[in-house]
């Protein structure tokens, strides 16, 4: 059995390394998606462009507008004259935020009345609006208590410290980058779609070329030919994820700070999941168009929507979440950002990898029945 499987390989492995081309891009392409997906898919804004109309134009009001204008996340673009010009500067997409201060703002403050400051948001990106939302809460909320100290300073002559220091300490993720959280995810993504289609293309080729045939008069078995197909796949599958996983350390800074091994363990899991989908797809289809565009479907969309690589499954309705388990990119996922983000121990992801070592098991059993039934390949 192993000679037969072994056989397979090298013939599939020959088929592989002959398109000179294909092999550039089988290489090149997931690389190239890693480094612009990384770069596109983020959730950190800043240099949040404001606009700030002051009809106070008084030292308060130039001192609060100082304090927003400090702040990393701000860049005040214009110095709005007027209501209309506010208008016009959010409908145009000048502008993210426009702060307005109303006249008698210090002569409030000073009267110890609150004084209302208006923050205009642009709302059609709810979650970049709700993000701008917590920064402008924060820089107010700091001007507040500036305030505070220097009129219970001026009136008291005693220099007030805040009773309670706050000192947040992030773990795994200190600088609170997304990057870090996103390319574990764009890993499993390419991965999957990359697998997939080229497993499933690979054999639906060689029924359109007619190939297959002779295969089908040998002693091969239908696990045999599975096995053998699969291996070449993961191999090259497996140098792709160490070349993505380096480059988002080159050009993200994205570490492993688990186990390399275990993170070899769970990459080939992974693949023979992705490889048994793509077999499956192979049954299915008559045709590389076919096999192509079954592949993209039940591989990129599922992954992209379902797994968490973008949607926490947690916040998503019950059904959904149940559904959320039909893609091994769900539990890979775990997998990757625990071991590179977090570098947890193996006890904590193992029933990761044997959810997708089920599902492999599954799939290539399905398989095997399907081709022993119908000869679909």
């Amino acid at each position: 059995m192993i000679n037969r499987i072994l056989a397979i390989t090298k013939k599939e492995t020959r088929e592989i390394l002959r398109d000179k081309r294909s092999l550039l891009i089988i290489f090149v392409l997931p690389v190239f998606l890693l480094i612009m997906f990384g770069y596109a898919v983020t959730l950190d804004i800043d240099e949040i462009k404001l606009g700030v109309l002051d009809n106070d134009r008084s030292p308060l009001s130039r001192e609060f507008i100082s304090t927003i204008n400090s702040s990393e996340y701000f860049t005040i673009v214009s110095e709005i004259e007027s209501d209309s010009e506010v208008n016009t500067l959010l409908n145009r997409g000048k502008i993210q935020c426009a702060v307005i201060i109303p006249s008698g703002f210090q002569k409030d403050i000073e009267r110890k009345e609150k004084a209302q400051v208006q923050y205009l948001i642009d709302g059609m990106d709810a979650s970049t609006a709700s993000i701008i939302q917590s920064y402008v809460n924060a820089a107010t909320q700091f001007f507040s208590q500036k305030v505070v100290q220097v009129f219970i300073s001026s009136r008291t002559g005693m220099k007030i410290e805040e009773p309670l220091n706050i000192e947040p300490q992030f773990w795994y993720n200190k600088s609170l980058d997304t990057t870090q959280f996103f390319i574990p995810g764009l890993v499993a993504m390419i991965l999957i779609v990359i697998s997939v289609i080229l497993v499933s293309i690979s054999i639906v080729k060689e029924k359109e070329l007619g190939t297959i045939e002779q295969i089908r008069v040998s002693p091969v078995s239908s696990f045999e030919l599975i096995a053998g197909k699969i291996i070449p796949y993961l191999v090259v599958s497996m140098i792709i994820a160490a070349l993505m996983v380096f480059m988002g350390y080159l050009f993200f800074g994205v570490t492993v700070k688990g186990s390399y091994f275990h993170l070899f363990l769970g990459t080939a899991c992974y693949l023979l999941a992705t490889l048994s989908m793509g077999i499956f797809i192979s049954t299915l289809a008559d045709s590389q168009q076919v096999a192509f565009q079954i592949s993209q479907v039940v591989s990129q969309l599922p992954t992209v929507i379902l797994s968490g690589f973008i949607f926490p499954i947690e916040s998503m309705p019950l059904p959904i979440q149940i559904l959320s388990n039909i893609t091994p990119a769900t539990y890979y996922i775990v997998v990757l950002r625990d071991i590179m983000i977090k570098g947890t121990p193996f006890a904590t992801f193992a029933i990761q990898l044997l959810y997708l070592l089920i599902f492999a098991t599954v799939l290539i059993t399905i398989s095997t029945i399907r081709i022993r039934r119908s000869q679909a390949i």
